[in-house]
């Protein structure tokens, strides 16, 4: 008996560790820092992307898609988790406002999309709506204080 109770709690305590929880910024930098290394963008992606513009190239492309997977907001099979990207992205904004926006934004891949392709699409959804005005203000704000330092 003893024995079946150090397994459970064995078990739940893995379970736990693999619950998905929002992203602090320094996650977010860590997971960026990780994925520009697993796909290497130029310097035009880069600079463009900083400017808020994604082209809608492979790279890009892969590179939305890797930082998707990180978060824990987007899988391969299911696409976008509404929820998770709510909670993840939701900043002064009423949670189930975001909520819809990112309901909206998601879709089933019906077109048999690759990965990259479907993260993309959602990726410029959701930068399309209010939801990219804010992060856009978070990011440009963030910018300036660092510039400041």
């Amino acid at each position: 008996m003893k024995y079946l109770i150090a397994i459970l709690a064995v078990v739940a305590l893995a379970y736990a560790e693999d619950e998905w929880h929002v992203k602090t910024a320094a996650d977010i930098k860590v997971i960026r820092q990780e994925c520009i290394k697993e796909f290497p963008l130029s310097q035009e992606y880069i600079q463009k992307m900083k400017n808020f513009e994604y082209p809608d190239e492979e790279p890009v492309r892969q590179y939305l898609l890797c930082t998707a997977k990180k978060l824990g907001i987007f899988c391969e099979h299911e696409g976008y988790h509404a929820d998770r990207v709510a909670k993840q992205f939701k900043m002064d904004l009423d949670e189930a406002e975001v909520l819809a926006i990112a309901e909206g934004c998601v879709d089933k891949n019906e077109q048999g999309s690759s990965p990259d392709v479907w993260a993309y699409r959602g990726h410029k959804c959701l930068m399309a709506s209010k939801v990219g005005e804010k992060v856009r203000a978070y990011i440009k704000k963030r910018a300036e204080e660092a510039q400041q330092q």
